[in-house]
């Protein structure tokens, strides 16, 4: 049973990306409100206007995305993806042409 909890297919990364007006006042404190809710809820920023976060496994997964539903903002475009680990560990990451490292994985404690 050990081997399936941390299965790479089993481990999912939530994705979100957004696009959201900054137009007015109010589209930039609904802006900022979404992103700190990110950041609230242990999302971290992996490239403009997009985060991520490790989950160990689908449920929990899907508990962070229907946290992320319940925060939309009124106004721009979000999206949000799901893949498993093995897919992430997949991704291959460029800056200027230079290869990098993805972020680390890490490591689920539970306690009881």
């Amino acid at each position: 049973m050990n081997a399936e909890r941390f299965n790479a297919y089993r481990i999912m990364w939530v994705l979100v990306l957004y696009d959201l007006p900054t137009e007015t006042k109010a589209n930039m404190k609904d802006a900022n409100r979404f992103r700190k809710g990110l950041l609230d809820d242990g999302f971290a920023l992996f490239q403009f206007s997009m985060y991520m976060r490790h989950c160990p496994s689908r449920e929990n997964a899907e508990v962070h995305i229907k946290r992320v539903k319940f925060m939309l903002p009124k106004a721009g475009k979000v999206a949000i993806m799901c893949i498993t680990d093995k897919q992430f560990g997949d991704i291959e990451i460029f800056f200027a042409r230079n290869k990098e490292e993805p972020p680390p994985m890490y490591q689920q404690l539970e306690l009881f």
